[in-house]
């Protein structure tokens, strides 16, 4: 093609850029916006620095999950995992700590403290731990001298132990000695020396460090004895990491059931050990209190609607609810059947042995019974220690203090609602190795509840698979800043170094375990079903179990208790 050809045609292209038309007049060329353009450059660079900045200033938290995603797709070959039911899979990379720091100053001695800190918890036992918990953390704050805590006479649960009958209360002095200066009673020289009683005060709920140093250690100095009523989650959730390490040294170290406590949780998780390799705990708050509290409503006609009713006019302060919008934001306790039924769709098969922690059940047999079918292995403290429990048949807080051994001992707790023992037990078990904690997604599970007569069994157990997915204890669920301290003590979980082999043997022995499963446990079984024990080998195996991250409550007990039937 010729030079002049060419530039013939570029002139054509170049007046009509669609191309020439027969007949048509050249189209009139819009002029381009150059600010325009150049307002729009900025602002996707805008968006562009934005988002850089955000990645950068939280790299460690994107780090950290694009690593635990390729963990997961290596070790699942590619392929979304399944939920392993009985342990969380990455439970072994983590552990409890909450070691004092090295700048961690010694506690003051009682002489040279600001003054006497008298607490009076709250609620039932659950509640009134996350009290002493705090109360010890304030008292640091204070620098005060804290006098043992007084438990909650008054309360719905009508309970009059002291906290010398619930726990230990020489290891809770002794342990926590370095942190806080802890006496039984004010000495009598104060007390007499005093011209007015103890001033009495109450702090907001959820009250920050600055507040008791502002307005509480004023009043402790001028008064030298000060008490704070009605304690129970007065203190903020977030603290400095130093005090949230006391808190967990308090709750996971130094609160420690008295002997007669122990020793009869132990047995009955003994006796639940020798029925099976593993079971599950059911933590079933379906008291007639907790239902009316709720404002829920669960299909017992005119009768519960009184019933109910009767029982919520004891808080004068509880607002009108919707039974039905209740429900849909998550904030009913889910029944004893739907419980039974999440655990069947997650992949429990009806073999499985449950421990059923609960009180009064509202309904009683009946309302139990749909579980009960769903799971014909079914005991309670009551069925599986009935003589020894005697003794303790008078006091709520003591057999709710079994419950929390044996829950806390079980290789599964679930719970059916979010009440103070289920973050509690979940915090603690995340503390000691992240065991298998399932908490209901209440709020994508009621909806599933009312469907499930419209769909089949398969879509039903694939629809709870999917809600459940971080609701199961994983390691992945602990988020800094997420939910209640207690429930997620971020602050004491510790991550040992990651060793990719490490994860692939751990893989491949949990999958001989569970081919083989009296690998792991035959000697614990052993030990525990005979009639002739042998301490120095129950309690060297312990230790073993201790090393392996096998926190326990009963691994506690003194050596001179009995260990068997």
């Amino acid at each position: 093609m010729g030079v002049a050809k060419v530039w013939r045609y570029s002139v054509i292209f170049k007046i009509w850029p669609s191309g020439p038309s027969l007949g048509a007049a050249a189209p009139s060329r819009r002029p381009i916006s150059w600010t325009a353009i150049c307002g729009f450059m900025l602002f996707a660079l805008g968006l562009i620095s934005l988002f850089t900045g955000h990645v950068a200033s939280n790299l460690e938290w994107y780090s950290q999950r694009l690593v635990k995603r390729a963990w997961f797709y290596k070790l699942d070959g590619g392929h979304r995992a399944q939920i392993d039911i009985w342990k969380s899979r990455y439970s072994s990379s983590y552990y409890g700590c909450s070691e004092r720091g090295l700048h961690f100053a010694s506690a003051v001695h009682e002489r040279s403290s600001n003054g006497y800190l008298l607490i009076a918890t709250s609620g039932g036992l659950n509640q009134q731990r996350t009290g002493i918990t705090d109360a010890v953390v304030v008292a640091r704050i204070l620098n005060a001298t804290l006098v043992v805590p007084e438990l909650d006479h008054h309360s719905f649960w009508k309970d009059d132990s002291d906290f010398v009958n619930i726990f230990d209360v020489g290891w809770f002095i002794s342990y926590l000695a370095k942190d806080v200066t802890i006496v039984k009673r004010v000495p009598e020289k104060v007390m007499t020396s005093m011209e007015k009683p103890p001033y009495t005060m109450r702090v907001p709920r959820k009250s920050e460090p600055e507040y008791y140093l502002e307005q509480v250690l004023p009043i402790l100095l001028r008064r030298r004895v000060l008490q704070l009523t009605k304690f129970d989650y007065r203190l903020a959730n977030d603290l400095d990491e130093e005090l949230q390490r006391l808190r967990c040294r308090v709750n996971y170290h130094a609160l420690r059931f008295t002997k007669p406590i122990r020793n009869l949780g132990q047995k009955v998780v003994l006796r639940m050990r020798k029925m099976a390799n593993r079971f599950i705990a059911v933590h079933l708050r379906f008291e007639p209190d907790m239902l009316a509290f709720s404002g829920c409503y669960y299909g017992g006609g005119d009768k519960e609607r009184y019933e109910l009713g009767e029982i919520r006019k004891r808080w004068a302060t509880l607002p009108e609810l919707s039974p039905d919008e209740e429900r849909t934001r998550g904030k009913c306790p889910l029944t004893p059947h739907e419980v039974g039924l999440m655990l069947r769709a997650l992949g429990f098969k009806n073999d499985t042995y449950l421990y059923v922690a609960s009180g009064e059940i509202y309904g009683g047999e009946k309302t139990l019974q749909p579980l009960r079918e769903l799971f014909p292995n079914f005991y309670t403290k009551e069925m599986l220690a009935s003589e020894e429990l005697q003794p303790f048949l008078p006091y709520s807080s003591r057999l709710a203090a079994i419950d929390y051994i044996v829950c806390d001992e079980s290789d599964v707790f679930v719970t059916n609602n979010n009440g103070n023992m289920a973050k509690i037990l979940a915090g603690r078990r995340r503390y000691m190795g992240h065991r298998r904690t399932i908490r209901p997604n209440a709020k994508r599970l009621s909806a599933l509840f009312m469907a499930r007569d419209k769909m089949d069994w398969a879509t039903f157990s694939r629809k709870v698979k999917s809600c459940q997915r971080g609701f199961m204890g994983d390691p992945e669920e602990m988020r800094p800043g997420r939910g209640e301290f207690h429930e997620f003590p971020s602050s004491c979980i510790c991550k040992k170094p990651y060793n990719y082999s490490n994860v692939l043997s751990k893989e491949n022995k949990d999958q001989f375990s569970r081919r083989n499963p009296t690998v792991v446990d035959s000697r614990y079984r052993y030990l525990s079903n005979s009639s002739n024990l042998d301490e120095k080998s129950l309690q060297k195996f312990r230790k073993g179990r201790l090393r392996e991250g096998h926190g326990s409550l009963i691994e506690e007990i003194d050596p001179d208790n009995p260990l068997s039937d």
